[in-house]
């Protein structure tokens, strides 16, 4: 067959052929005009370097396992050499790995250092544990389910509270303002050096409120081009406590604190109980002229929710 067919079958370009052939991988029969005349084993050992190489193998590795194949087995990973193969790949991915984590431990000790420069809290002693990292989020975290907590809130009109928001201010809930605003209720904001509850992570939907909160600042102003007059976000944390994540993120809107759940009570709203604590369950509201117009519940993942937002802003502008 033709290098060209060759190429289809087994998945790869011509060129990828021609290298294979240039490192003496393939040897494939010359006819007598010269063209090079490829067979099904050629094929198989095309199929084969292909296949290594999504593994992490790279070309140039692959010739144990292709003699291996070449001797009659009908494994390429049937040979002594083969199974070597796979150990040096293991222990090149292994050191890759170290060095990754090595610089992620760095990355991490940054992040501790300047996210303490804006706060009034100091970093944790020589010697403690360094901060976890709250600015992302693993990648098996349970999904939250619609149980329906939200359902009702579409077209109520917001209650008359007002909270403090951490500049000092006080902001009433029936007296946002014209036009929309965005408010985002949230469980609790992990702060550098300080334990989340025991098992944070495996209750749906609570992980991932600092990077729910980075997304709505760095989408801040988008999201007010997108029709949005106003941003708040919404927690049961203290003013102080709050006012030490927006220092330390940088926030470019105010959070409203409400430690007695006002909020929940009056327009009924679903929260949960962990480590003794009665926190918010994540979801957010789109108030137009004092009155819910939208709601989002459940909220996942958190760290892209707020574009979330922005998407059904400009699918529904004024």
């Amino acid at each position: 067959m033709r290098i060209g067919e060759l190429a289809r079958r087994a998945g790869v370009t011509t060129k990828a052929v021609r290298y294979y052939e240039s490192l003496g991988l393939l040897a494939p029969a010359r006819l007598g005009n010269g063209y090079r005349d490829y067979d099904e084993h050629d094929v198989r050992l095309t199929q084969e370097i292909r296949a290594l190489g999504r593994l992490g193998i790279p070309v140039e590795a692959t010739r144990p396992f292709l003699e291996c194949l070449a001797l009659g087995h009908r494994h390429a990973d049937d040979c002594p050499a083969a199974l070597a193969g796979y150990r040096d790949a293991i222990n090149e991915l292994t050191q890759r790995i170290e060095g990754l984590t090595a610089r992620r431990a760095v990355l991490v000790a940054h992040l501790h250092e300047a996210a303490h420069r804006n706060s009034h809290r100091s970093p944790a002693a020589e010697g403690e544990e360094p901060m976890t990292d709250y600015t992302s989020l693993p990648a098996d975290l349970p999904v939250p389910e619609d149980d329906g907590a939200a359902a009702h809130l579409p077209g109520t009109g917001m209650p008359q509270l007002e909270l403090r928001a951490t500049d000092g201010a006080t902001v009433g809930l029936d007296a946002l303002g014209a036009g929309r605003t965005v408010l985002y209720i949230y469980p609790l904001t992990g702060r550098p050096g300080v334990d989340l509850p025991e098992g944070w992570d495996a209750i749906p939907g609570a992980r991932g409120c600092t990077p729910e909160t980075c997304g709505f600042r760095d989408h801040h102003q988008d999201l007010l081009a997108a029709g949005a007059a106003r941003v708040y976000g919404l927690s049961s944390q203290d003013s102080d406590y709050q006012r030490e994540v927006t220092e330390r993120l940088r926030l470019p809107f105010r959070m409203l604190s409400d430690p007695a759940r006002s909020v929940a009570r009056a327009l009924e709203l679903p929260t949960f109980t962990v480590g003794g604590l009665t926190l918010y369950k994540r979801l957010t509201l789109i108030v137009r002229n004092n009155v819910i117009e939208h709601v989002f519940y459940p909220i996942f993942p958190p760290d892209r929710h707020a574009g979330q937002v922005l998407a059904w802003l400009g699918d529904n502008a004024l």
